[in-house]
């Protein structure tokens, strides 16, 4: 197939690119390049060995999104852009209400008018906000507890809506549980502006003396150690759960979301502990107080993804850390180096 990824450039969308390339798909890939370096798809081409289209621009660019969709014929797409850190979301909410939602717009009007009809979306498990039970399954309520899941829980309710009419759309949602990891050559991984927002890369720059120590954000709770705990998955098992989802689409008319995680529960000691087997090295903490909004358990039942898209996790938390301390070892300043485009 012929696949435009939007996003290309970002975390997910870069391994995701590994994955469809391996897969005998070709892809043209589009980023604005304001969370992202395009260093990231020339590191892919030299691992794939193959080329990728790669296109700067924003999606809200209408005249150079219509250029790109007059130029291809797309058999799908598979959107990552946007704008993701829960925090800057609470600060700048109209900033990522305007971005991710124009975006989305703006790219289901063009794969409308240019009759591309098959979509897999980058969603989240923010759009379940606090989990009334555990794990979460599809059929939970959804109530997204920031502008950033809200933008995600909105996009969702406009495919489905999209996805209702009689125009033979195919749309998929992935529900991304916590992401980590890093590709097992080392050359692409997470590569956070500033203060990484997530744990994982959060640790890696402890370990590696950038940073001084992980901050744990309360010991108090209702788990097992009593520190927060999420379910995280890795990129890679990620990346080919889109390729489950694309290998999905044959029925028109239908909206499926899918939780995207392990089924498995992993508190913030659990994850320090496993990197400092991967790095070797004692990885120092200090417990503060709880953050306002978080919640103490958050992980998913993928058993639906497992069954109707033949798609499972196979990578385990220590593969995660590993991977991640190849990468931040091998890269210290991520993508910013000297040559990079």
């Amino acid at each position: 197939m012929n696949i435009l990824v939007t996003g290309g450039s970002g975390y997910i969308g870069s391994h995701t690119i590994v994955e469809l390339l391996n897969s005998g798909h070709s892809v043209v890939a589009i980023d604005n390049l304001s969370n992202s370096s395009q260093e990231s798809l020339r590191r892919v081409e030299e691992i794939t060995g193959k080329n990728i289209e790669f296109h700067e621009a924003d999606l809200r660019n209408r005249e150079i999104l219509y250029s790109i969709f007059n130029s291809h014929k797309f058999d799908a797409v598979i959107h990552f852009a946007g704008l993701k850190a829960v925090g800057e979301s609470v600060a700048k909410a109209l900033y990522y209400y305007q971005n991710n939602l124009e975006s989305t717009l703006s790219l289901l009007e063009a794969m409308q008018q240019f009759g591309v009809k098959n979509l897999v979306f980058s969603s989240s498990a923010t759009v379940y906000g606090l989990p009334e039970s555990l794990p979460i399954n599809e059929s939970a309520q959804k109530s997204a507890s920031n502008p950033y899941g809200q933008t995600k829980l909105m996009i969702e309710q406009v495919l489905e809506d999209v996805a209702a009419t009689n125009e033979s759309w195919s749309i998929t949602s992935l529900r991304y549980f916590n992401p980590i990891g890093a590709h097992e050559s080392g050359k692409i991984g997470e590569d956070p502006n500033g203060l990484p927002n997530n744990l994982l890369p959060y640790i890696a720059q402890v370990a590696s003396g950038k940073l001084q120590n992980v901050s744990v954000f309360g010991d108090d709770y209702d788990t097992p150690d009593g520190t927060g705990v999420r379910d995280y998955i890795h990129v890679v098992d990620l990346a080919k759960a889109h390729l489950a989802a694309l290998n999905n689409i044959s029925h028109p008319n239908v909206y499926k979301a899918y939780n995207i995680g392990t089924g498995t529960a992993t508190s913030v000691l659990e994850l320090i502990k496993a990197f400092e087997q991967s790095c070797k090295n004692t990885i120092p903490f200090t417990i503060t107080d709880r953050r306002p909004g978080d919640i103490a358990s958050c992980y998913a039942d993928p058993s639906l993804a497992n069954n109707e898209l033949g798609w499972s996790a196979n990578l385990s938390i220590q593969d995660g850390c590993d991977s991640t301390w190849k990468w931040q070892t091998q890269n210290p300043s991520g993508y910013n180096v000297i040559g990079a485009l």
